[in-house]
Formats: structure tokens, sequence, C-alpha cells
């Protein structure tokens, strides 16, 4: 009898996901990403709720041992401020939470969606009830960010992750300092995005906030990399010295869980683990995570009827057509790339895209019910 070997440093509970839309006591389309904290004896998690528009907000749920019997709040717990807060236009997103003992309150660091993209925001709290707004305190895009609990010198530092708009230019962990939490310099990147073949080759980003150890920071991150059927993302760990957060000391090679479940596999995004809280707990360290950023049996079912019909109508193109088709919409290139992959001129390319999506259109508008004429 052959033995299953298992790798992954994180065991799943039986009973994941332990929180989705069936729980909650409001509409909701998918709940997700949430950030986790022990609070008054409790488990906390701050949890990313995204509505029918396609906006999220943050509302809390409390369970007294982390697992079941969650008490939800009746109704959104922290909701976008446009008014007061114009970067919060689309909606706050995937919080983490960090308890500030010198000041004795929880920082909430969390992704405003500007209509210049993503950037990173902070709140503070000492109930999770009310609410300050610190407000914006870097520029789109970034995100990815968490607080260490401590001051380094006379400055607070926080882990993030800015994207470049530049072509070919990885997304990588950066470090940034502040005497007061709202203005941030110093910004120095620490982690980087591996090349070629790696499970963290396209881009990375911090996970759950830093977990202080007696042999450094543990860091958590996420890594991504993108295959012909999409990205996946994973997790690995790096740990950074206790006195200089700017120096790695480890970084893992090997990612340490990745998505299996049928729920991590299949949802709004697939393949996708993407903790945003953990803690230690008596010597375990309990991570929660969101899992393809939902998880709905009927909308995966859904799903996969719409992209076997899809893919059989990528089957049905000529070669010239097919490849556009898959390298534009599942390796996310750019007409230069593509033009340069295939030997020909960035006209051509769009001509040929042009082409292909027509010709998909009268395939699936054919085969609507499943019959083909």
């Amino acid at each position: 009898m052959s033995k299953k070997l298992e790798y992954e440093l994180f065991t799943r509970h039986p009973d994941n996901p332990i929180l989705s839309v069936e729980n909650w006591p409001y509409k909701a389309n998918s709940v997700f990403n949430a950030a986790a904290a022990e609070v008054n004896g409790q488990t906390l998690l701050l949890v990313r709720v995204e509505d029918y528009r396609g906006m999220s907000h943050l509302t809390a749920a409390r369970s007294d041992n982390g697992i079941d019997n969650w008490q939800i709040d009746d109704k959104p717990t922290l909701i976008p401020d446009v008014e007061k807060h114009p970067e919060e236009l689309w909606g706050i997103e995937d919080p983490r939470i960090t308890w500030l003992a010198e000041l004795n309150e929880w920082v909430i660091t969390y992704t405003s969606y500007s209509q210049g993209g993503p950037l990173v925001s902070l709140a503070t709290t000492k109930d999770f009830i009310s609410f300050k707004r610190i407000g914006a305190v870097m520029p789109p895009e970034d995100k990815d960010a968490a607080l260490f609990p401590v001051r380094f010198g006379d400055y607070w530092a926080m882990l993030h992750r800015p994207v470049s708009k530049t072509m070919n230019i990885q997304a990588n962990i950066w470090l940034s300092f502040s005497p007061n939490l709202k203005h941030w310099g110093d910004h120095q990147e620490i982690i980087h995005a591996r090349m070629g073949g790696w499970w963290d080759s396209v881009k990375i980003g911090l996970s759950s906030p830093p977990m202080e150890t007696e042999q450094g920071w543990l860091i958590l991150y996420h890594g991504v990399r993108t295959t012909a059927s999409g990205s996946i993302y994973r997790l690995g760990l790096a740990m950074l010295d206790l006195n200089n957060p700017a120096r790695v000391l480890h970084r893992s090679e090997e990612w340490i869980f990745g998505p299996k479940a049928h729920y991590e596999r299949e949802g709004d995004v697939d393949d996708v683990v993407f903790p945003c809280g953990w803690f230690n707990k008596n010597g375990t360290v309990y991570m929660y995570y969101g899992a393809a950023d939902c998880f709905d049996p009927e909308t995966v079912a859904q799903r996969n009827e719409t992209r076997d019909r899809v893919w059989a109508a990528i089957s049905r193109l000529d070669d010239k057509h097919r490849e556009v088709i898959i390298l534009r919409h599942f390796h996310n290139l750019s007409y230069d790339k593509i033009a340069q992959i295939l030997f020909c001129n960035k006209g051509t390319v769009m001509s040929r895209l042009y082409y292909a999506r027509k010709k998909m259109k009268e395939i699936l508008d054919s085969t609507k019910g499943g019959l083909q004429k």
C-alpha cells in the first residue's frame, strides 16, 4: 500500500470553507481574504465582502474557537467613505490587522481602490465598532501592506507591494518607515520575485502581517506563476532580522502551501490561496485565507460549462488565429510582445485578433444550449 506524502506546512481544517456567503446575514456575492486577530478572548476576522456591483467592504465575524459558530455583524462594519476619502471610490479590500501596544489600538492596513488604481490606506480602532481613518499613505498602484507591531528606533515600519506600470518590471516587496503612521519614506526593496520557472516568478506580495519569533520576523508571502491555464497563487516564507527588517536572513525555495482543494481551485478567481491573517496560539499557527476568491458549487458548474465551450471554440480556429487568442487572453501579453513572438508586426496581430474574436463569437452563438449547427 503506497503512502501519500504531504509536503505542505499547513493542514486544512476538515470543515473548510469555514465561512461562505451562505453564512452571511445580508446579500453578498463572495466573502474572502480576511484579516485575523485574537480580540477579547475571541477570534476576530475582518472579512472582505464583495457585493453584486463588484465592489468590496469589510465586515467583522467573531468566534470563540475560530472555527464555527461565527457571530457576523448584521451590516457592513467598515464601508467606503467616498465623500471624505475619494480614493475609496471603488471599494476597500484585503485588510491586515496589527496591534500596536504603544498606542493601545489596532491598526488596519487595507487596499483602497481609487480611479488611479489600488493604493494603501490605514485606519485605527480599539473595538472594531468605531474607526478612525488615517487615510491613503501610498500612491497607486500599491497593495498587500501590513505594519510591524513595534517601532525600529523612532520609526514604525510597513511592508507593501508597489506595482510599476512599466512593462516587464516585476512586483516585489518593499519596506518603508514613518514617524507618525501618515508620512512614509526611506523606501527599500527587500524581497524580489524570482526569474524563470520559479513558483514565485511573476510577482510576490505580503500575505499576513509579520510574526515575531526568537529567530526573527517570520514573513508569509504569496507568489504567482503564470501557466498556460492561468495564474497560480502559492505561499512561501522569509525571515527578517529582528532589529533590522531590511535584512533578509532566509527565504524558502519551495512553496509551503498552494491550491489543491476544490474550493481553492475553482471560484471567481481560480487557483488562489490568499491569507491576510494568522496568529500563534499555544504554539500552533492558525492561518486564515481566501480560497479562489469565493466558492459556490452552482457558480463553479456554470463556469466549467462556459470554459469548456470557450476552449471548444478556440480549438476550431486555425493555427494563426488560435495562437493570438491564447497569447493575448490567457498569457496577458501585449500586442508588441505577441508580434515579437510571432515574427510579425503589431498591425497583423491586431487584425488576426479581431478576426479570431469575431469567429469565436460566431462559434459560441451557434453552440448555445450545447447544440452545434
